[in-house]
């Protein structure tokens, strides 16, 4: 057996490449768009794609299985559990529990594993050349190393109400099943430390069953069935705006993007028009770059793992943007951008002097100078982390205002008052920032030390 675990860092996203090396033949599971890894794969260890699964219908990225099958002629394996309102609406074949995929000589059994959606299957996989007992399982957003699937997304992100606690009760007997498996076979998840599917996902890539049944918090509420329900959707952080369009777009027919776009550079001209009109600019370089010096309105998102993830919640995915990086960053940024199929690119600029645009720059505080303002008449503190982190340790005075759901919140900050904003470590404070300017808000000061550098001078801190 071939086996080999393909990670996005950008948004903790794990997919499968498992091949026969007998025969000749190979599944991937949970494929990422930019496809072209696993044909590289492939073709370095001369096998050929003949199955593509899929675990669910995702809402964290833009699954890559149809732009795969459209390339290697492979066949789709997909769930028809759920129900028929988790039906995905294009050509495939259906599985249902207990359905058997066979590549070359190793078997997947599906498992249908409902909790985090209703339609979540788990493929249980055998070597049948080495043993007939299982040795993996590839969980999806199921079981994850640590941490399990959170079942409030169908609700909060896509609009599915009711759903939430109907999933919880799915997934505690669906854990109970998970359980009965072998101890040692190997959990092999969907997502990893970083991924807004889960509270505290592990940061190792794999474990065993026989692990999360003593370690992950989610097996230790055995006949506490209304204890788990709770637990399990208190504190869930807030789900990036996007994930409703990926829920769409993975379960409806969609335009393929066979290969990775090349973005031009853009002219002068170009990008003169473009501007004038009011195209969203993102502006890629570091937070301490950006506020030096950056064009007026736009939005400095910076290029680190979180990337695509901002750019979920910020762009509009039925307008074009531009992006402010350089031509060595262009196919990294055009990869996470397309992993969540935001591909309404105009194109880039690297050097924002060259535009004859007058730049504006950002005031940043140091510690010092943040506490001055604390307490002061006249001063909004506005601490932009997600809710869960503010309850957990705030500044006192700080009002919270997730910089997810800043721009629906404007009306909650004082243009009478000076400003002061912070985040933990100064990321999603230097997005704000520039949001709030990009909004007429042009006397805002950042903090950008944030909660972090607070916590290591072990200044006082307000619970929720």
């Amino acid at each position: 057996m071939y086996f080999q675990h393909v990670y996005d860092t950008s948004l903790a996203q794990a997919s499968y490449f498992i091949g026969c090396q007998a025969k000749g033949e190979a599944i991937v599971i949970d494929a990422k768009r930019d496809m072209d890894t696993y044909l590289e794969i492939a073709a370095q260890n001369n096998m050929k794609i003949t199955h593509i699964a899929e675990t669910h219908i995702h809402a964290d990225f833009l699954a890559g299985s149809r732009e795969l099958a459209a390339v290697t002629g492979a066949t789709m394996y997909l769930s028809d559990e759920g129900g028929d309102e988790w039906q995905y609406e294009f050509d495939h074949v259906g599985l249902k529990h207990g359905d058997i995929l066979k590549v070359g000589k190793l078997t997947l059994e599906v498992l249908h594993t409902p909790g985090h959606t209703p339609e979540s299957i788990s493929f249980l996989l055998t070597d049948h050349p080495a043993t007939d007992k299982p040795v993996m399982v590839f969980t999806g957003d199921f079981v994850f190393v640590g941490d399990i699937g959170r079942p409030d997304l169908l609700e909060k992100a896509a609009g599915y109400v009711g759903t939430q606690e109907k999933g919880a009760r799915q997934m505690y007997d669906s854990l109970q099943r998970f359980a009965e498996l072998p101890g040692y076979v190997q959990v092999w998840p969907g997502h990893g430390a970083g991924s807004a599917c889960g509270k505290s996902l592990g940061a190792v890539p794999s474990s065993t069953v026989g692990y999360e049944v003593i370690r992950n918090w989610a097996f230790q509420y055995e006949n506490n069935e209304q204890g788990f329900v709770d637990y399990l959707l208190e504190g869930q952080p807030e789900p990036p705006k996007y994930f409703a369009m990926m829920k769409h777009l993975n379960k409806v027919n969609r335009p393929l993007l066979i290969n990775v776009p090349k973005h031009k550079k853009l002219t002068k001209e170009k990008f003169d028009k473009a501007y004038t009109k009011g195209i969203t600019i993102i502006d890629t370089r570091s937070k301490a770059d950006f506020a030096k010096a950056h064009l007026p309105g736009s939005i400095n998102i910076q290029d680190i793992n979180s990337f695509a993830t901002w750019c979920g919640w910020i762009l509009n995915y039925d307008k074009p943007f531009i992006l402010i990086a350089d031509t060595l960053q262009m196919d990294g940024l055009t990869r996470k951008l397309m992993r969540i199929g935001l591909d309404s690119m105009l194109g880039f600029i690297e050097d924002i002097t060259q535009i004859g645009i007058t730049p504006e720059s950002s005031e940043i505080l140091n510690i010092e100078q943040f506490q001055y303002y604390i307490g002061l008449q006249g001063v909004q503190v506005i601490d932009v982390r997600n809710a869960t982190e503010y309850n957990a340790g705030h500044i006192e005075g700080a009002e919270n205002i997730f910089v997810g759901t800043l721009e629906k919140h404007l009306d909650r900050i004082d243009k009478s008052k000076e400003i002061v904003i912070h985040c933990q470590s100064g990321d999603r404070a230097t997005i704000a920032q520039s949001l709030l300017a990009k909004n007429g808000f042009k006397e805002v000061k950042n903090y950008a030390g944030g909660m972090k550098e607070w916590n290591e001078k072990m200044f006082q801190v307000m619970n929720s």
